[in-house]
């Protein structure tokens, strides 16, 4: 009889052992009835809300409470209760966690485009943390959690994740802020993203506490060309960069067998062509400008002694240099 008596009338309500992942809970409340200045129990970092017939009642913040009729003004609202109940009443209780979900992920599953002011119209990728909180239990059970037995963060991960998205393009088209200068400045871009998020979150009961953005990266050919971009800013003056290339080559070149080493060559015959060569594309660049003017036949033996130059410093190989001097030989006797 006893077990009878307990089972179908409830004067404790609490949620002792509430799980981590859970945000929402409901009291099993079954086929029992609230009694009459029953005990609620609320604990810290939890919120207690009670439903009559699908409609949000009175909200209790941490605390001990005995309901009555003085506790429950919008339930006694609703059940027309123009006097002090003393009878059992039916009606759910769902307890919300309201401490910090800390440490979400969020990223973007699919690039998204946005309008840049150096590249134009980019897609961009973005990875991310963010912490928030239940702050309208009320709000939330009507806008996303609904009649159901219990509900948990993972449930919501993907719509949150989903409105970030959509805000995405919005932080960096509204900004002004070309991708350099937001990828360098990422607090910049949290920021932005924190304050467009937050309408979004309180719409949902939710409080946004944090949004942080970790990294930004560009699709691969777009950062390429962004990379060679960058390579021609460091190299500067082609010239220059072509005689550091050819001084960082001689050592290499006098270690080896068969190179400047080889044929008795030393740092100042390296230097010379090092020379030469800087030479011939300061001479490439000034024929790409201008028409070049019509040359002066070159001296035979001249010649032949340059080729022999080239030869004994493996500039040339020696099937070339005999092809070479073949010809001019047949210039020179006819």
């Amino acid at each position: 009889m006893l077990g009878f008596i307990r089972k179908q009338f409830i004067d404790v309500i609490e949620w002792p052992n509430p799980e981590p992942e859970t945000l929402m809970w409901r009291f099993p409340v079954a086929d029992q009835e609230i009694q009459n200045g029953a005990s609620l129990t609320v604990r810290e970092a939890q919120a207690a809300l009670f439903v009559d017939e699908g409609k949000t009642a009175d909200v209790f913040q941490p605390g001990r409470y005995t309901l009555t009729t003085q506790t429950l003004p919008l339930l006694t609202n609703l059940k027309n209760w123009d006097k002090l109940f003393q009878s059992p009443f039916k009606s759910d209780v769902y307890f919300f966690s309201t401490r910090q979900q800390l440490g979400r992920r969020w990223g973007t599953a699919q690039p998204v485009t946005v309008r840049d002011a150096d590249f134009g119209v980019i897609q961009l990728r973005a990875f991310g943390m963010y912490s928030y909180r239940i702050s309208e239990p009320a709000r939330f059970f009507t806008e996303v959690a609904g009649v159901a037995e219990q509900y948990s963060g993972g449930e919501l991960d993907n719509q949150l994740r989903n409105i970030a998205m959509t805000q995405m393009a919005a932080a960096f088209g509204n900004s002004g802020v070309p991708f350099l200068d937001m990828a360098a400045n990422q607090v910049l871009l949290s920021q932005k993203m924190q304050e467009l998020l937050l309408p979004e979150f309180a719409k949902l009961g939710l409080a946004l506490e944090n949004f942080t953005v970790e990294s930004i990266t560009l699709p691969e050919n777009v950062q390429k060309a962004l990379d060679s971009k960058m390579s021609m800013g460091i190299i500067g003056d082609l010239g220059r960069y072509t005689q550091y290339q050819t001084a960082e080559a001689i050592p290499l070149a006098a270690q080896n067998e068969g190179g400047l080493a080889g044929i008795g060559a030393g740092l100042g015959v390296g230097a010379g062509i090092g020379q030469a060569m800087a030479g011939a594309m300061a001479n490439m660049a000034q024929t790409a400008q201008a028409a070049p003017a019509p040359a002066a036949a070159e001296d035979p033996q001249a010649k032949l002694a340059k080729l022999k130059t080239l030869l004994d410093q493996n500039l040339i190989s020696t099937e070339d240099y005999e092809k070479a001097k073949a010809e001019v030989l047949k210039q020179l006797i006819g």
